[in-house]
C-alpha cells in the first residue's frame, strides 16, 4: 500500500510539474541538452543539495550575491546570464517540476542504450480497400438479388410489385445526409469562431529592426525600463522614441558582436538601423541637437510599430495587476523575449492557457498586502496545511474577471 501511494503520489507530482514546467521554465530550459540554461534532466542530483536549489530558484541573484561558490560557478559557467527569479514557486512546485523532467524519457531510445532496430510495418491499405469494396459488392448483389426474387414471387402470387423511390429521394437518406452536414457545418463552424483572431507565431515587419536579444539579453536592460507601464497600468505601453534617445544619443553605431540576422537568414546592418530612429526621433547626431521648426517644435515622427499581441476587444487584461501583483515574468506570456531578434507572438493566449495558468501557478501570497484579506488561506500557510495559493482558488477562473 505504502509503494503505491508512493507511486500515484509521485505520479501526480510529475504531471503538475508538467504545466508548472511549462509555463516557467520551457522558455529557458530543455529538459535534456543545453539552452539558455543547462538541461535540467538529472541536474538536481548533482546540486549540493535541495535546500540550495530552492534558494536558487526563488532568487539566484541574491545567492550569487551572498558569494555561494556553487552559485558562482554556475553563473559564471553559462556566459553570466541572469535566471528570472520565481519566489512564487513552492518548494512542493519545484519538486514536482523535477519529478516531470526527470521522469520523462530521453529521445531516441530506452534511456540512452542501443536503439531498438526499426521493424518494417506492412502497408495493409491496398488489402483492406479491396476487402471495403468486395463487401460493398457484395451487399449490392444481395441487394439486387434480393428485390429480383421478391418480384418474381409477387408476379406469381398475381401481386402488384411496389414501386420503389429512388435512393437520392429517400426520407432516410436525406435525413442521414442532412445531419452529416448539420455536424460538419457546426464543427467548422465552432472551430472557425475558437480561432478567430488566434495568431500565435505571429512575426509581423517592423519599420525598424529592433533587437531584444541585443538589449534585453546581451546588455541586461530591464524590460521595465522601456515598458514602464507594464507596472504601472493596464497597458504595457510601447515606448516613443525619447526613452530610446536616453541611450541612442550616445550610441550612434552597433558594435556588438551579436550578428543581427532576420528570420529570413539576412544580415542586418545595426547602425543604418539606429539612422532610422534618428529621423524619426529628428535628431542629428553631427550635431548632437533636435532639428526643429521655426517655433522651436522638434521636427520628429512617430515609429508605426506594428502591434503582435492583441486580444479581443471584450477581454480585460492588466500588465500591473499581473507583474507588480502576481509577480509573473515577462518570459511567462511572451516566451524567451531576451533571445528574439525578432519578436513573435509566442504562446497562443487563448481562453484555456489563461485559465490553466490561474489554476496551476501559485501567486505571490506570503508578505503581500494585496491579499491580506484572505484570512483562512493566511491561516492555512500558517498551519502547515497548504504552502500556497492559486489564482484559480482566490476567483481568478469565474467569467466575470476578465469579462465585464
Amino acid at each position: 500500500m505504502t509503494v503505491l501511494f508512493s507511486f500515484l503520489t509521485t505520479r501526480s507530482s510529475a504531471q503538475d510539474g508538467k504545466a508548472l514546467f511549462v509555463t516557467n521554465c520551457a522558455s529557458c530550459h530543455n529538459p535534456f541538452k543545453d539552452a539558455t540554461g543547462p538541461a535540467l534532466q538529472g541536474r538536481a542530483a548533482t546540486l549540493p543539495s535541495k535546500e540550495w536549489l530552492y534558494k536558487w530558484v526563488h532568487n539566484s541573484a541574491a545567492l550569487i550575491a551572498s558569494g555561494d561558490k556553487d552559485a558562482v560557478a554556475v553563473y559564471n559557467e553559462y556566459g553570466k546570464t541572469a535566471m528570472t527569479a520565481f519566489p512564487q514557486l513552492s518548494e512542493k512546485d519545484i519538486d514536482a517540476i523535477i519529478a516531470y523532467v526527470d521522469g520523462l524519457p530521453k529521445p531516441g531510445g530506452d534511456g540512452g542504450s542501443k536503439p531498438k532496430e526499426e521493424t518494417p510495418q506492412e502497408d495493409n491499405t491496398v488489402m483492406y480497400t479491396i476487402i471495403t469494396l468486395g463487401l460493398a459488392l457484395l451487399i449490392f448483389i444481395l441487394t439486387r438479388v434480393n428485390k429480383t426474387l421478391n418480384k418474381v414471387a409477387n408476379d406469381k402470387q398475381g401481386q402488384p410489385t411496389k414501386r420503389e423511390t429512388p435512393l437520392f429521394k429517400s426520407k432516410v437518406t436525406i435525413a442521414i445526409f442532412s445531419i452529416i452536414l448539420l455536424c460538419l457545418a457546426g464543427y467548422w463552424i465552432t472551430n472557425g469562431a475558437i480561432n478567430m483572431g488566434r495568431q500565435q507565431n505571429y512575426m509581423p515587419k517592423q519599420p525598424i529592426f529592433y533587437s531584444h536579444k541585443v538589449h534585453a539579453g546581451v546588455n541586461q536592460i530591464n524590460c521595465l525600463y522601456c515598458h514602464a507601464g507594464a507596472e504601472k497600468s493596464r497597458q504595457a505601453m510601447i515606448p516613443s522614441t525619447n526613452v530610446c534617445m536616453n541611450c541612442h544619443k550616445q550610441i550612434n553605431e552597433y558594435t556588438g558582436t551579436e550578428k543581427l540576422i532576420t528570420y529570413e537568414g539576412k544580415e542586418v546592418n545595426g547602425t543604418l538601423e539606429i539612422q532610422k530612429l534618428y529621423k524619426a526621433a529628428g535628431w542629428d547626431p553631427v550635431k548632437k541637437a533636435y532639428n526643429r521648426d521655426a517655433e522651436g517644435n522638434i521636427l520628429a515622427t512617430p515609429i508605426e510599430w506594428v502591434k503582435i499581441h492583441n486580444l479581443p476587444d471584450h477581454v480585460y487584461f492588466n500588465h500591473s495587476q499581473h507583474v507588480a501583483v502576481g509577480k509573473v515574468q515577462c518570459q511567462t506570456c511572451h516566451g524567451a523575449i531576451q533571445e528574439m531578434d525578432e519578436v513573435h507572438q509566442d504562446q497562443p493566449l487563448s481562453m484555456g492557457w489563461c485559465i490553466n495558468c490561474h489554476r496551476t501557478t501559485n501567486v505571490q501570497f506570503k508578505e503581500n498586502d494585496y491579499y491580506s484579506i484572505y484570512q483562512k488561506y493566511h491561516q492555512e500557510i500558517k498551519e502547515g496545511k497548504r504552502e500556497g495559493v492559486t489564482e484559480g482558488e482566490m476567483g481568478g477562473t469565474e467569467c466575470q474577471k476578465c469579462h465585464y
